[in-house]
């Protein structure tokens, strides 16, 4: 049973969550020739003050470029 965790910034809509799933479990699929019903996709939402780039929080980065 595949299983594919995503870390992503939360923000995205549920649509656009639906869209990944569906494409992350078509590829699994295709590649691992599996059931789609054997393939999970976790998905961890994270604040922007906890994921940081380059030393610094994104949430700090997106604040400096205002």
């Amino acid at each position: 049973m595949p299983l594919l965790q995503v870390s992503i910034v939360e923000g995205r809509s549920p649509e656009l969550k639906e869209q990944l799933i569906r494409d992350l479990t078509a590829t699994v699929v295709e590649t691992l020739a599996v059931k789609p019903e054997s393939v999970r996709v976790l998905i961890q939402e994270l604040p922007k003050t906890h994921w940081g780039t380059a030393g610094q929080s994104m949430a700090k980065r997106d604040k400096d470029k205002k």
